[in-house]
């Protein structure tokens, strides 16, 4: 059961992962050791569950983030663990939806440019036996980044 201040604390380590036992006690109200328990029994109860640094994509010179919607001839165990070690072993695709409706896959890409989204598509996904169909939508701005969870 989470209280006001472990959501208060989610929110605070939401923004910024960094910070210490220290910085979290004075923004909580709280002793040091005591936000630190806290944080510490949110990671064991597995809500919390790592901390990541935030990349610039423009600074890797990733300049093309797209989504590609896959569809697939058909289905049974084998052949999509096929295609989830496939994407697990792609960098470019950075998150992996299974969804309803008539697209199989929903797929997070970025690429250098739009040559290397073409590589991607026609390089690696299409080549799978059990692709049927690939589309993708190029992101022109993304007025919304990706934000934290609503706690």
């Amino acid at each position: 059961m989470l209280d006001a201040t472990d959501r208060r604390l989610l929110r605070a380590i939401q923004d910024n992962a960094q910070l210490t036992a220290q910085d979290l006690g004075e923004m909580l109200n709280l002793s040091p050791s005591q936000a630190g328990r806290r944080r510490q029994r949110l990671e064991a109860a597995g809500i919390v569950t790592g901390a990541r640094a935030v990349v610039a994509p423009q600074g890797l010179g990733l300049h093309v983030q797209a989504f590609v919607q896959v569809q697939m001839k058909t289905h049974s165990a084998e052949i999509d663990t096929s295609f989830v070690t496939l994407l697990r072993e792609t960098p470019e695709v950075t998150a992996a939806f299974t969804l309803t409706g008539e697209a199989d896959y929903l797929l997070r890409v970025w690429c250098e440019d739009l040559q290397a989204l073409h590589r991607l598509i026609h390089g690696r996904l299409l080549p799978h036996p059990n692709v049927a169909r690939v589309q993708s939508q190029i992101v022109m701005d993304q007025p919304k980044t990706d934000a934290p969870l609503p706690v």
